[in-house]
């Protein structure tokens, strides 16, 4: 058995050393999940809701805990961290009351009675991404467990001590041994092992788009159902009539909250010609305002880089390109990196792969149709916003725009009463939304012959 140091970002330096689960601890979990679904899914309706109401309130007396924890592993602003721990526990509310509404159809039929039924899969194994460890995996869970399935799940090695006590708290809260399990280890390895064993029905997988068509093809070979939220390039299109104080306000929150770690992050700036000098300018004083700093700190905006690894990789996609500007950043231990903007073209690499970091690649364009044109000319389709005082304009473009979450005159991606996916290389499947349980089912149909 082999183990790994996991790092704090803001200084480079070690937290803690965990192992790293074999296969055998994999079938291992499994094995205790296949029993705790039995037991979880013959509850009645109510005493499933109740379990999960009192999961929810566990992690609200817990939130300050989770958050300190997040920052520490992950070097998320505090503020932020705090939002993500209360939002674990509103998303396990809410799907709480999934279990006494998954009901199927009475379907008028001759000589008989057709009904269908909503059964759970039996046990799904979900892989979740290092740039937001609580929320991602809750998106899964939550649903998968009110739908009557038990659940492993795998967080990602750079950042699982979230996920760790998240597993812990659904213990304290009186979930069943084995129902919901957190099983660290390399990708190759439990990631993998959840896609070729037998008794894990579905796979949930947050990542990049190269892993997760491998992920994709694995399942396939098995007829494994998956849900994949992958990569981005989002657009932010900003046309002239549109407020540009208060757009060019939005920006920074836009691309650079979470370091740029987001696959939602708006890391396309298109501008409509006419305004474009002008919008640059009232950006930059937006971007040196932007606070990157200790995330412990009340007032930080943004944190480190999740590692030096991946900061060298950010750094990559500067080399050779026009940097507009820059905001600032700390030096010395830690992960820092300051903002920057970019001026690109069409064709830049930096205009249509995805960074992944605080990188901002701006491009003007003349009309609603170059608007359109640019903002598809890439082969993600996650998120988007637009940008605009036309109410026409902003149902044409939002049509026009092959994405799968945009918002008008926003910045706002993830509510977690509303579906959440990605169209082409962003991803296959829908994530969150009122129907987000009926996902980890699958419809039986009965007919009951009456003549």
């Amino acid at each position: 058995m082999s183990s790994f140091t996991v790092i704090d970002p803001t200084t480079g330096s070690a937290i803690t050393t965990l192992e790293r689960a074999e296969i055998d601890q994999v079938d291992a979990a499994v094995a205790d999940a296949v029993r705790a679904q039995r037991g979880w899914a013959a509850l009645a309706p109510v005493a499933r809701a109740d379990a999960l109401r009192a999961f929810a309130r566990v992690v609200e007396e817990h939130v300050e805990e989770l958050a300190q924890l997040e920052v520490k592993n992950s070097g998320h602003p505090i503020g932020s961290a705090r939002w993500e721990a209360q939002h674990v526990a509103q998303v396990l509310n809410y799907y709480a009351g999934a279990p006494e509404r998954l009901i199927g159809s009475q379907i008028p039929v001759a000589g008989g009675l057709d009904v269908t039924y909503h059964e759970p899969f039996g046990v799904v194994g979900i892989i979740v991404p290092w740039n937001f460890p609580m929320t991602i995996a809750a998106w899964g869970f939550a649903p998968a467990l009110a739908a009557g399935n038990a659940v492993v799940l795998k967080p990602a090695e750079l950042t699982p001590l979230t996920a760790i006590r998240l597993g812990e708290l659904a213990l304290e809260a009186g979930l069943p041994e084995g129902l919901f399990q957190v099983v660290v280890g390399s990708g190759s390895v439990v990631g993998q092992r959840f896609v070729s064993h037998p008794d894990v029905h579905k796979v949930v997988f947050t990542g990049s788009t190269e892993v997760g068509t491998e992920v994709a093809a694995g399942c396939a070979q098995l007829l494994k159902p998956v849900t994949l939220e992958l990569g981005g390039k989002s657009a932010n299109i900003v046309f002239a009539d549109a407020d540009l104080e208060r757009a060019a306000a939005g920006v920074p929150g836009s691309v650079f909250d979470n370091a740029g770690q987001d696959c939602c992050a708006r890391s396309r700036l298109l501008v409509e010609r006419r305004v474009f000098d002008r919008f640059l300018e009232m950006l930059e004083p937006a971007v040196a305002a932007w606070k990157v700093g200790d995330p412990t700190s009340e007032d930080t905006q943004m944190g480190p880089l999740i590692s030096a690894s991946h900061r060298s990789t950010v750094q990559g996609f500067l080399d050779g390109v026009d940097v507009a500007f820059r905001g600032s950043a700390p030096e010395g231990d830690g992960f820092w990196f300051a903002p920057a903007v970019v001026l690109a073209q069409p064709g830049d690499r930096i205009a249509r792969d995805e960074v992944f970091g605080p990188v901002l690649a701006v491009l003007p364009f003349d009309d609603e149709a170059d608007a359109i044109r640019l903002a598809n000319d890439t082969a993600y389709g996650l998120a988007g916003s637009i940008w605009t005082e036309n109410l026409g304009r902003g149902i044409r473009v939002s049509r026009g725009v092959r994405s799968g979450v945009l918002s008008v005159n926003s910045h706002s991606s993830v509510r977690y009463s509303t579906p959440f996916g990605g169209m082409k290389a962003s991803g296959l499947g829908r994530e969150l939304g009122p129907d987000a349980a009926e996902h980890f089912t699958e419809t039986k149909n009965v007919f009951y012959a009456t003549e």
